[in-house]
């Protein structure tokens, strides 16, 4: 990442000189440290190393990718204000991966000579555990999100337990009392999320080498190791970790060889004592095609399920989103959007981000109409013929009445008009006629279908919060 900053023309006329630089990055590092403070600064920038400087270019050097992108995204701005303000001719910051130990790598001064570990790949002096924490290699660990935190995590119902589980794995361990921890549910429900939020408690922690990748790149790496004649080394990486998280390990179904390899790795980090958190789209005892001596395994531990999220979950991850982004989404579009999409939070929050950079863009507030204008195509993708009896029950859910009321007698209010919608709605998005409309209502004549029709209309023409309320249903409902 370059990171731009203006033309001055009064350069630092001994910028060269190495020494001046490195009190220049002194002087800096001890700005960052009063701004940011004792403990954020050990956790996050005690890592960045001064790299060469090529003309009106600084390099600092980090040891691993996830470090750099968090220090790209949460200090680099105030890196490049600092390095303007102490040097004037520095025009840009360049943030680069390096391994400090690597002899032929740049010569680096540290911000501090014995900092605090903040990622996987950077474990610090252990304390007086008896072993030695190990490095991982940034080339084997895929970078952690830094967005997927348990303080962005929404829970509910659905995913409480599954929550729990991976809190007291981030809290404890080497003493949670399960291993491996498998979290398993269908996609877009929050086990990546999970995971993430995971390594990234951990590695706040410190102390702790985390290894993260996918079961693919996993595969891929076995591969490579094979082919380069370096697979006690890949080994050696892997097993010498305190948590090795892989997710969506359905992909290792069919390939034998990296079964087997996972299978022994999987082995010694629990013979070790190590934590071991496991994702996949099913419960291990449903994952055919996996070894049986594997399956077992995987299921001797915790395996939490994140099931199919409810309405009430979905609102309240959508509040969220919308609160984070400060546009305003009014309750009936997110409430539309709760109903509408309900397989996938990543789908659902894609929709969310869709609006909210439209309204950006455009400059227009968020609407029913702009929402089922902007999203036509993923509404398309959840169309479906429309029932009267899906009517019925959608509009006996929002009004709060029982389902029976549509074909009873009574004629209360809070139960008359509830059913006027349902045969409005049923006029409107179905092809039905009057009188099959009719019979669906507790065998009620044409004329008072005709009769409920018409009065919904007047009232949707005089009240503007009731006609919200029967467009909300419509768009809800429409195919």
């Amino acid at each position: 990442m370059t990171i731009g900053v203006d033309d001055d023309e009064s350069a630092f006329s001994h910028l060269d000189d190495s020494k001046a630089t490195e009190e220049s990055w002194l002087r800096i590092c001890s700005k960052l440290k009063g701004e940011v403070g004792e403990v954020e600064y050990r956790t996050w920038l005690t890592k960045i190393a001064l790299g060469p400087v090529d003309g009106d270019e600084i390099t600092l050097l980090l040891p691993t990718r996830f470090l750099r992108d968090w220090v790209r995204s949460q200090y680099g701005d105030r890196l490049s204000e600092l390095w303007n303000q102490e040097v004037s001719s520095i025009r840009r910051v360049e943030l680069q991966v390096a391994r400090l130990g690597d002899p032929t790598a740049p010569t680096a001064l540290l911000l501090e000579e014995n900092p605090t570990p903040a990622t996987a790949n950077t474990p610090s002096e252990p304390e007086d555990t008896g072993r030695t924490t190990p490095e991982v290699k940034s080339d084997i660990v895929a970078s952690l999100d830094t967005r997927f935190t348990f303080d962005t995590f929404v829970v509910g119902k659905p995913n409480e337990f599954a929550y729990a589980c991976a809190r007291r794995v981030a809290e404890k361990p080497s003493s949670v009392g399960f291993n491996p921890l498998f979290l398993y549910g269908g996609v877009g429900l929050g086990k990546t999320h999970l995971m993430h939020a995971i390594g990234a408690e951990l590695l706040q922690r410190g102390n702790v080498s985390v290894a993260y990748m996918s079961a693919e790149k996993f595969m891929y790496r076995f591969i490579a190791a094979i082919r380069s004649q370096s697979t006690m080394e890949f080994k050696e990486q892997l097993r010498s970790v305190d948590v090795l998280m892989i997710d969506d390990l359905q992909f290792l179904i069919g390939k034998d060889n990296t079964q087997e390899e996972f299978f022994h790795t999987f082995n010694a980090l629990v013979d070790a004592g190590r934590q071991i958190v496991v994702s996949a789209d099913k419960s291990p005892s449903d994952l055919s095609g996996l070894e049986d001596r594997l399956r077992t395994r995987l299921g001797c531990g915790m395996v939490a399920d994140i099931h199919a999220t409810t309405f009430e979950l979905r609102i309240s991850i959508l509040e969220a989103k919308a609160a984070a982004s400060g546009v305003v989404v009014p309750a009936k579009v997110l409430e539309f959007l709760a109903h509408k999409i309900t397989s996938n939070v990543r789908e659902l929050e894609g929709a969310l981000n869709r609006l909210i950079a439209h309204a950006n863009l455009f400059g227009r507030p968020v609407t029913l109409e702009a929402t089922q204008d902007v999203l036509h195509d993923i509404l398309k993708a959840h169309d479906r013929r429309v029932t009267i009896e899906e009517i019925q029950k959608k509009v006996a859910e929002h009004w709060n009445i029982r389902l029976t009321d549509m074909s009873s007698a009574r004629r209360a209010r809070a139960v008359a008009r509830p059913r006027q919608v349902a045969m409005y709605l049923a006029k409107q998005l179905t092809s039905r006629s009057l009188p099959e409309i009719g019979r669906k209502f507790g065998n009620r004549d044409h004329t008072t279908v005709m009769h409920a029709v018409s009065r919904v209309a007047e009232l949707m023409e005089r009240d503007a919060a009731f006609a919200e309320d029967v467009e909300l249903m419509r768009r809800m409902l429409e195919s």
